[in-house]
């Protein structure tokens, strides 16, 4: 699995997937979210209701990840993960590990062999982005050097996956995680 930092747009990832730094409600919001949603179109919108009609009426839990489609994108899906939230006193990094944990188990199901990772929760959740950037990639390199993860589905074989890149917004984001890399 290659592992790579690029500063960009992650709504324009050429990737299978990209991962959605997602509210609970999974119906759009601000920073990365309210962008993937706005590009995406309204076929996504639909869908993250359909899931939490159906699979989270009381909203997606901290830690998690769901997949659905990724509308008008380039990707093929969109991985939606709620990072914790640390002004809200979300300040387990054990939390946020489980975000990219999450996300590698439900690409491996859904057969992605490349994906796209925002900073989860360096945004408006308050956490460190130096701090984001050495679990988001020790967890990353962890998964790699196994091969498996498990999440609250079970294990999954994620060797599929020959690529995770960060896609960062902004230069001091963007260092932090070449630097970690």
């Amino acid at each position: 699995m290659r592992i790579e930092a690029v500063e960009g747009d992650i709504t324009r990832e050429r990737t299978d997937a990209i991962v959605n730094a997602a509210n609970s409600s999974l119906l759009g919001g601000g920073g990365v979210d309210g962008a993937i949603h706005r590009a995406a179109g309204p076929a996504l919108l639909e869908e993250c209701r359909r899931v939490r009609a159906e699979r989270y009426p009381d909203g997606l839990p901290a830690g998690h990840a769901v997949a659905t489609g990724a509308g008008n994108l380039a990707a093929r899906w969109v991985i939606h993960t709620v990072g914790p939230n640390r002004r809200a006193g979300q300040t387990d990094p054990e939390l946020l590990a489980s975000c990219f944990r999450s996300s590698l188990a439900v690409a491996g199901r859904v057969g992605a062999s490349s994906l796209a990772f925002p900073a989860v929760s360096a945004g408006i959740y308050g956490w460190d982005p130096a701090e984001v950037a050495e679990i988001a990639v020790d967890t990353v390199r962890e998964v790699a050097r196994t091969g498996v993860v498990a999440d609250a589905e079970g294990e999954v074989d994620v060797g599929g996956i020959e690529l995770v890149r960060f896609v960062l917004f902004g230069p001091d984001v963007h260092a932090v995680f070449r630097e970690r890399i």
